[in-house]
């Protein structure tokens, strides 16, 4: 789950799944010529940053802010396999004495999905003092933003970007609201698609594995019958499907920001001419921004379900 215990023992768990082969993603997280151009939430900039991949290895990363201030890490290598695993200690907030004020062990995994790569982060706070609490109210978020980040410079280095079909819209409601519409059959079918399609699904089985089968029909009367079976599921923050004609692979993120979600929908296809051919043939591009639209307007109707 995407979620922050909040009781001694915090922990918090991320998956993401990345358009990059495993060996490329895990160079982005040793190698700090890479690292700096990821780390941190959105419009945070790493001046100073020191990543040494081995066992014992230093971490130091100053982490500054849009509004300039900068925020010192510190941490090191617990244990490292390439391209597969990497654990390491991450501290911050050092006190009057030099010692940190919170302490977190990070586990990262990286599986291979036939040439794509299944993220999944596990942090567990070891320590944390009082002054701490406010920095780990926004770990989910800080963390989140800093994997979108990192998809973009994933993509890029593999030179897949000219595959994928990308939108994201900051919705006013709260993420638990707007993951039950995005994995409930009643609420799918009042949103899905662009201004116009109404839905008929004929199967909703949200588990990694399960079928969705769903008709969409069009303004016109057009009946688009769709076929998709589900990847990874993890409420309520990532649901990946693989759509079987056409194909490509859907990942929604769902990011909170305060009582609002970001939602942030990639369509990864095989071949940059395959995502032209739907993005011309079916207005995916446009028809993507307007699904997102109707879903934002469905929340919004719906806000107290």
């Amino acid at each position: 789950m995407s979620t922050i215990d909040k009781e001694s023992l915090r922990e918090l768990t991320l998956v993401r799944i990345l358009d990059a082969p495993r060996e490329l993603v895990f160079k982005l997280w040793t190698e700090p010529e890479h690292l700096a151009h990821w780390w941190g939430p959105k419009g945070f900039t790493n001046p100073v940053c020191e990543f040494k991949a081995r066992v014992g290895g230093a971490i130091r990363v100053h982490m500054r802010a849009p509004d300039g201030t900068v925020h010192p890490m510190g941490g090191a290598i617990e244990e490292i396999v390439v391209p597969s695993r990497l654990v390491f200690t991450a501290t911050a907030l050092a006190g009057s004495d030099g010692e940190p004020g919170l302490v977190n062990l990070n586990t990262i995994t990286f599986d291979d999905l036939d040439g794509q790569t299944k993220l999944t982060l596990h942090v567990r706070v070891v320590k944390a003092t009082p002054e701490a609490e406010r920095a780990l109210g926004g770990m989910d978020q800080a963390w989140s933003e800093s994997f979108e980040r990192l998809l973009d410079l994933a993509a890029s280095a593999a030179g897949s970007g000219d595959r994928h079909i990308v939108a994201s819209r900051l919705v006013d409601a709260p993420r638990e609201l707007v993951w039950k519409s995005w994995t409930k059959p009643e609420h799918v079918a009042q949103w899905w698609g662009p201004k116009g399609f109404t839905n008929t699904i004929q199967e909703m089985d949200v588990r990694p594995g399960g079928l969705w089968r769903l008709t969409m029909h069009g303004p016109d009367g057009t009946d688009y019958p769709n076929e998709s079976v589900y990847v990874e599921v993890v409420p309520p923050q990532f649901l990946a499907y693989d759509h079987r004609t056409p194909a490509f692979r859907f990942c929604a993120t769902f990011i909170a920001e305060g009582d609002k979600t970001r939602v942030t929908v990639r369509m990864l296809f095989p071949t940059s001419e395959i995502r032209d051919r739907v993005a011309k043939a079916f207005g995916a591009v446009e028809g993507l921004i307007q699904t997102l639209e109707r879903m934002a307007d469905h929340l919004s109707a719906n806000n107290d379900r």
